[in-house]
């Protein structure tokens, strides 16, 4: 069984499909884009070639592919220069199309490599952990990580295709599912309140009833939101909304050297820190920062740093976000549950004081 959800972007639309089990269609998709002259090529990371390997082979058979390691530490210039070297060594040519198959990483990644080879090839999206279905493999926005900072080098390239099958969660990590509800939790609260609610009161798990409604409703709020905000350009707003958590959660991560958080778990600290901070402007009251803590904690998610790490530290990686603009650091706070808003000019001592309750020292 599928459906389908457009991303609707002119010439660049493309359409997600929802699966219950997607090795037939990428079958078919492979076998015409072979009819067609267009050679396929896989990418994906040693974590999803032990869970998936019989999906796999059943799905791209033979296509030639490479296996980069599992984790953050892969978004990187070295693995990078793997994935270019690749696609040149099977002879991609610009008429290739490379599979991407795995989380949010492997996504990146390859969406990255796959922007920039040739100034440009398609590539198709198979996201296999909740964070990639609900967020990273939607909108187009590639990239990897430097030293300085998280996603600083990248590109926007949108995919031909996104394939999603809530049957891969079946074989993620306890701690993967989680990660992936922190990118959950954050849509309900920039901009639907009754998914908030949802969550607040419904504990989801990889086979409960309502996970593929709750999937499809979040790339439906993304693929509003790229629509309307392409690039990221707009002055307030926009797609920088679904940096909710983010700023704070970047931070984390870039200080830790992306080993100590997954992804999705230095975004709950961080929905945890812009909560906190917009009460303290007087946005949102402290029984709405309990509750935001309340649901992220239920799903298995932090809300606090698991050991201290430096303010200095972290204010300092905070000024190297991607969303900043002339007048310093942009934050995305809460006007209430389900209403998002940038915010500039926030005084860093009232930041630093964020910091201190989520755990700095």
């Amino acid at each position: 069984m599928t459906n389908e959800l457009r991303v609707e972007l002119g010439t660049r639309s493309y359409p997600i499909h929802f699966f219950n089990g997607a090795v037939s269609a990428i079958q078919q998709a492979v076998a015409e884009a072979g009819a067609q002259g267009r050679k396929s090529v896989l990418l994906t990371d040693e974590g999803v070639a032990v869970a998936q390997a019989e999906f796999l082979k059943q799905s791209f058979g033979s296509v030639p592919r490479l296996t980069v390691g599992a984790g953050e530490k892969s978004k990187s210039l070295e693995s990078y220069g793997s994935v270019q070297d690749f696609l040149a060594a099977n002879g991609v040519t610009r008429q290739g199309l490379l599979w991407v198959v795995g989380g949010g990483v492997v996504g990146d990644l390859g969406g990255f490599a796959a922007a920039s080879y040739l100034r440009g090839i398609d590539y198709i999206q198979v996201p296999t952990t909740l964070l990639a279905m609900v967020d990273s493999s939607v909108g187009g926005k590639t990239g990897i990580n430097l030293a300085a900072g998280k996603n600083l080098v990248g590109a926007f390239h949108h995919p031909r295709a996104v394939h999603i099958a809530a049957d891969f969660l079946a074989t993620l990590p306890p701690r993967e599912f989680a990660a992936g509800m922190a990118e959950v939790i954050k849509y309900g609260l920039l901009g639907d309140a009754t998914l908030f609610a949802q969550l607040e009161g419904t504990v989801l798990a990889p086979a409960h009833a309502d996970l593929p409604a709750v999937i499809r409703r979040c790339c439906e709020m993304k693929a509003g939101i790229v629509r309307a905000d392409e690039f990221e350009t707009a002055a307030e707003g926009g797609r920088a909304l679904l940096n909710l958590g983010h700023t704070f959660g970047h931070a984390i991560e870039q200080v830790t050297g992306y080993s100590a958080y997954l992804h999705g778990e230095a975004v709950a600290v961080g929905l945890a820190g812009a909560a906190r901070l917009s009460q303290k402007l007087g946005l949102i009251a402290a029984a709405d920062v309990a509750r935001i803590e309340r649901t992220v904690a239920a799903h298995q998610l932090p809300v606090r740093l698991r050991a201290p790490l430096t303010i200095a530290d972290l204010q300092a990686a905070t000024t190297r976000d991607k969303k900043n603009r002339a007048d310093g650091v942009r934050f995305v706070v809460l006007n209430s549950l389900g209403a998002a808003a940038t915010r500039s000019g926030i005084p860093p001592a009232l930041v630093e004081e964020v910091w201190r309750e989520l755990g700095a020292v």
